[in-house]
């Protein structure tokens, strides 16, 4: 070994350590985007946002209805609450319905998709038996219940339609019978058509045309050809192009696509303008909740068919936007569940639901914007109407069984663990059980052990 000049033998230098590795930065958006992707893949992501939606449009519809309607009871010498108390007794109704229709096991619900039918045929032909259906706006669709209580049994009729339609199209497909045209259109069409004709009696269009879009939706699903669902398709067209013509107050509504200003003579587009006026001074952010212009007796039917009108200018753009954004959530679950399924019930079912309910929200939604025309249908779970609330809530009440009954789903369930203590119908008295833990303590403990502890 060399010596240094003072004779000493030369200190060993360490080795030069690597400088350590910096890991690249992660992309911000790109991780949100992946955590956000990994949580709407899980299992449970349909119901809670079936439920979770459904409870919220209800909520912001009750406050609403609550904010719409005052000025309207009023004007009737009627309490400021009125409305939005028989709204609140239909929700709190509809929401047990949900309950029990979210515990029924599939096969209860296809028990009662012939009674649900037959029932709505009897209400439906009860309505033009003179001195019990009731008139409303020139559609007698209604049947008084005694007071200022009434039903209209047209809105039970998309219920039965969708289960019952469900049910015959299942067992169809499980002997094989759907390859046939003739097996795919009977008695499914008829039976359909006989619905829409007990509804047009009543000259009740917009529930028609809702009737006809489930059934384009379980046709659809259940693999109608092209040339036949655009054979059914043009039948319908042409029914509902003569029922237009031959109506002066459907053609006025027609009219009144696109209009900007109430219009001298028989056809004055009152409501489609004050509706289109109502959005226009609503701004990002709105007025205000109750701080409403339009609902002081400018704008009719404030509190139903044109809600969301009164939701624009108290709550602005960002309001209507969370309704539009909350609707789409439900849709795109309703279309998870059917799509998801290996039963085909639950898929013509939540199929049939979800086109019933995203279909009627297109069509009240357009009316108001002034896309399209005037059909005197309310938004799903938002407006006031408890005949439309109530099988409304148990659709979704359906579709929040079907979402939990997904085999992924059951799975998720089942492996949920009680927050605190242990789980629920655990053995023992309360003295010999040991004290209460947090999980996360449980799971570390567990992990602890060797394979051969106990």
């Amino acid at each position: 070994m060399p010596s240094s000049r003072t004779g000493r033998p030369p200190i060993p230098r360490a080795p030069k350590r690597p400088a350590p590795s910096v890991a690249p930065r992660e992309n911000p958006v790109l991780g949100l985007y992946t955590r956000a992707r990994k949580a709407w893949d899980r299992p449970l992501t349909a119901y809670y946002l079936i439920f979770g939606g459904s409870l919220l449009i209800t909520v912001l519809g009750l406050v609403m209805v609550y904010s719409a309607s005052q000025i309207t009871a009023l004007q009737l010498s009627l309490p400021g609450s009125y409305f939005f108390r028989k709204q609140f007794l239909a929700a709190v109704i509809g929401a047990g319905l949900l309950f029990l229709a979210s515990r029924m096991p599939v096969k209860l619900h296809r028990a009662l998709a012939y009674p649900i039918l037959a029932g709505a045929v009897f209400l439906m032909a009860l309505v033009q038996i003179p001195g019990i259906g009731v008139a409303v706006n020139g559609n007698q669709n209604w049947i008084s219940l005694g007071g200022s209580f009434q039903i209209q049994p047209s809105e039970f009729g998309k219920l039965a339609l969708v289960l019952w339609g469900a049910d015959l199209l299942a067992r169809k497909q499980d002997k094989k019978l759907l390859t046939q045209w003739k097996h795919m259109l009977v008695p499914l069409v008829p039976v359909a058509f006989m619905l829409l004709g007990l509804i047009m009696l009543g000259g009740d269009m917009g529930t028609a045309i809702i009737l006809t879009a489930i059934l384009f939706g379980l046709l659809w699903l259940a693999g109608a050809p092209t040339r036949l669902f655009a054979g059914v398709l043009s039948i319908a067209a042409l029914l509902g192009l003569i029922l237009i013509k031959t109506s002066p107050n459907r053609m006025a509504r027609l009219q009144c696509l696109g209009a900007t200003e109430p219009q001298s003579g028989p056809v004055d587009c009152w409501q489609a303008v004050h509706g289109i006026y109502a959005l226009a001074s609503g701004g990002l952010f709105g007025s205000g909740l109750g701080a409403s212009v339009e609902k002081w007796g400018q704008l009719p039917e404030a509190h139903t068919d044109f809600i969301f009108a009164v939701t624009g200018e108290e709550l602005g753009l960002a309001g209507t936007l969370s309704v539009l954004a909350l609707f789409a959530a439900l849709g795109y679950a309703g279309i998870r569940v059917a799509g998801r399924t290996e039963d085909p019930f639950v898929r013509y079912a939540a199929g049939g639901v979800t086109t019933w309910i995203t279909a009627q929200a297109v069509i009240n939604i357009g009316a108001v914007l002034g896309l399209l025309p005037i059909a005197g249908v309310p938004l799903p779970l938002f407006s006031y109407g408890g005949s439309a609330l109530l099988p409304t809530m148990f659709a979704i009440g359906l579709l929040i069984a079907f979402a939990r009954d997904e085999p992924a789903a059951r799975a998720a369930l089942a492996m949920r663990q009680p927050r605190f203590g242990r789980k629920r119908g655990a053995g023992g008295s309360a003295s010999n059980r040991s004290p209460r833990r947090w999980n996360t303590m449980r799971r570390r403990a567990s992990a602890a052990r060797t394979s051969g502890e106990r």
